[in-house]
C-alpha cells in the first residue's frame, strides 16, 4: 500500500482535465507537461489530498485536491536527499547548491532524517528547472519527539556556517515550525498545522496552548 502523502511531497498523476473548470489556463498547461504537483498543509476529504501546482512564473501557484487513487508516482524529500544529485547540478557554485553540499554530510553524521523541499527539491525531484542563483535552500527535519531550544540553537549554529540562506523546518507529528523560531527566545511559536496556523508553547504537544 502507498504510504500517506505529507506536506512537500511531490505527486505525479493529476491531469489537465481534473482540474476544476475555474482553473487557471498555466495550471492546465503545466499539467499538460507531466508536472508533479506539491502536497500542502490543508484539509482534504477522506480519499483526497491538498496540492499545489508550480507554474513557471513564482507568482504562478495554483491551489487544488488530487483524488489519492490518481496518484502515479510519489518522491518524498528525504528521497530527494538520498539521491545526491546536487552534486551534478549545472550550478554548482550558487549559493544553495553549495550549502547543500556543505550541510548534507554533516545532518547525514548526525543521523537526522532530513530533505530538500523548496524550488530546489522540486527541480532535483522532477527535473524541471525551477531554482536560480538566488534561491534560498529549503529543509526539512523530521523530528517526531521533542527537540529542545538547546540543540535547536546547536542546529541554527550549524546552518549558520553554510552559504546563502536556509529555511529549515521542523516537522512534528502535528504541524512544522521554523527552527530558527524553536531556537529563539519566544514563550509561543507558530505551528502550521493541516487545520491552520497556531501559536503554541509546545510544537510537540499543540493543544496546551492554542492562538
Amino acid at each position: 500500500m502507498r504510504p500517506t502523502p505529507r506536506p512537500h511531497d511531490l505527486l505525479w498523476g493529476l491531469l489537465p482535465t481534473q482540474l476544476p473548470q475555474e482553473a487557471p489556463a498555466w495550471a492546465r498547461a503545466a499539467l499538460g507537461e507531466h508536472v508533479p504537483v506539491v502536497v500542502r498543509r490543508a484539509p482534504a476529504e477522506p480519499g483526497w489530498v491538498a496540492v499545489g501546482i508550480r507554474g513557471a512564473a513564482r507568482e504562478q501557484r495554483h491551489a487544488t485536491w488530487m483524488r489519492l487513487s490518481e496518484i502515479s508516482q510519489m518522491i518524498n524529500p528525504e528521497a530527494v536527499a538520498r539521491a545526491g544529485l546536487w552534486r551534478n547540478h549545472a550550478q554548482p557554485h550558487w549559493p544553495a547548491l553549495r550549502a547543500l553540499s556543505d550541510l548534507a554530510p554533516r545532518l547525514d553524521d548526525l543521523g537526522l532524517a532530513w530533505g530538500v523541499t523548496g524550488s530546489l527539491g522540486f527541480e532535483l525531484a522532477s527535473g524541471i528547472v525551477a531554482a536560480h542563483a538566488n534561491s534560498d535552500l529549503d529543509l526539512l527535519l523530521r523530528v517526531p519527539e521533542p527537540v529542545s531550544r538547546a540543540v535547536a540553537r546547536t542546529l541554527c549554529g550549524l546552518l549558520a556556517d553554510a552559504p546563502g540562506r536556509i529555511d529549515l523546518q521542523l516537522e512534528t507529528p502535528h504541524g512544522a515550525v521554523a527552527l530558527r523560531e524553536w531556537a529563539g527566545d519566544s514563550p509561543r511559536v507558530l505551528l502550521k498545522t493541516q487545520e491552520g496556523p497556531l501559536l503554541v508553547s509546545d510544537p510537540w504537544q499543540p493543544r496546551q496552548v492554542a492562538a
